[in-house]
């Protein structure tokens, strides 16, 4: 018997073209996420993406998140689908980890998709070997730690891997070394993070982020920049996108929002023209955000790139593309028709 998601895409009408769009598993555990399962948030943001995208008549969308089937279904829908749209940003069966090997199943099936390859999302993985790799061309990027040499203070603690701010909380600026200390045995106690560990410098100046939707051949939007707005933080507290300000609504960081970026018109083509380069040299592709953040004196330094970055209605992209004028659902048809020109060319 023919299967719900295959029934869907015989159901094409004139010319509409099949688009299945590929998410997390709600019904596995999720280790980003408050308790680690989807929460009530999380179906209201599918919701809301599957009401945006119902607003773009030219496609006919399905959906798959049911991760226990994955590669069956994927095999059985090869032959009769246009494309992909992966927003399967949590991972094959919701491990991070295995963010790349959704990416594998769609090469190794010779399925088109959105958003970057496997590659791309190795190396963006790794914050670490992205900086060293943005280095080699000359961008600069906040400076690493060696725990056994002198430096000096504020440092930032962060995971090497792993997105969603997870394991980064308002402990994890030292101001001292107990402080340091204090924030290593948290991520690893509290976050039960066994994998290497970044010290940086910390960066106290605007705290930005910048869009890119399009491709090299076709740059469709480059969205503006946007800084975070910490002006209802408490003063003793640090100023930085954490843990608590994504994921716990009683958090002070939750105050957190986001605004056009106020900088002088130098930086913002400095920070632009090194994340065309950036998203050329790593192999991004459709879409991708850029994680900056200013010096005390006003020199900008890459954080972290993220291809494949958050959709959701109220992500950082949704809210650069607000200022650009777009609603979310045509962030959503930017992104499907760079995906589509891309694969076109390639065809």
């Amino acid at each position: 018997m023919m299967g719900n998601l295959e029934e869907q895409l015989m159901k094409e009408k004139g010319n509409k073209k099949n688009i299945v769009v590929l998410l997390g598993d709600p019904n596995k555990t999720d280790i980003v996420k408050p308790g680690s399962i989807f929460g009530k948030e999380d179906f209201d943001t599918v919701n809301r993406l599957k009401t945006a995208l119902g607003e773009l008549k030219e496609y006919n969308f399905s959906y798959l998140s049911n991760h226990d089937t994955l590669i069956h279904d994927l095999i059985n829908i090869k032959d009769k689908v246009y494309f992909v749209f992966n927003l399967c940003d949590e991972g094959f069966m919701n491990d991070p980890k295995k963010e790349l090997h959704i990416t594998s199943f769609l090469e190794m099936l010779e399925i088109p998709y959105t958003g970057a390859g496997p590659r791309c999302l190795a190396y963006c993985y790794d914050k670490s070997l992205t900086k060293a790799i943005a280095k080699e061309i000359r961008i600069p990027v906040a400076q690493e730690i060696s725990l056994d040499r002198a430096f000096d203070f504020p440092v930032i603690v962060k995971p090497n891997f792993g997105d969603a701010s997870i394991g980064i909380t308002q402990k994890s600026v030292a101001h001292n070394p107990e402080e340091l200390l204090d924030a290593i045995s948290e991520m690893r106690n509290k976050f039960n993070y066994k994998k290497s560990i970044l010290t940086e410098e910390f960066l106290t100046g605007k705290d930005l982020s910048v869009g890119i939707i399009g491709n090299p051949l076709n740059f469709g939007h480059i969205l503006p920049i946007i800084e975070e707005d910490y002006s209802a933080i408490p003063e003793n507290l640090p100023k930085l996108g954490c843990y608590e300000s994504k994921w716990l609504p009683d958090s002070p960081y939750w105050k957190i929002s986001s605004i056009p970026a106020n900088i002088p018109e130098n930086v913002k083509t400095f920070i632009g023209g090194c994340c065309l380069k950036l998203f050329e040299r790593l192999e991004c592709r459709d879409y991708a955000r850029f994680d900056w953040r200013l010096d005390s004196k006003g020199n900008p330094k890459l954080l972290e790139v993220n291809p494949n970055p958050g959709w959701c209605w109220d992500g950082h992209l949704a809210k650069m593309a607000t200022f650009a004028g777009l609603s979310y659902a045509e962030m959503l048809k930017a992104i499907l028709n760079s995906a589509e020109q891309r694969i076109s060319v390639k065809e």
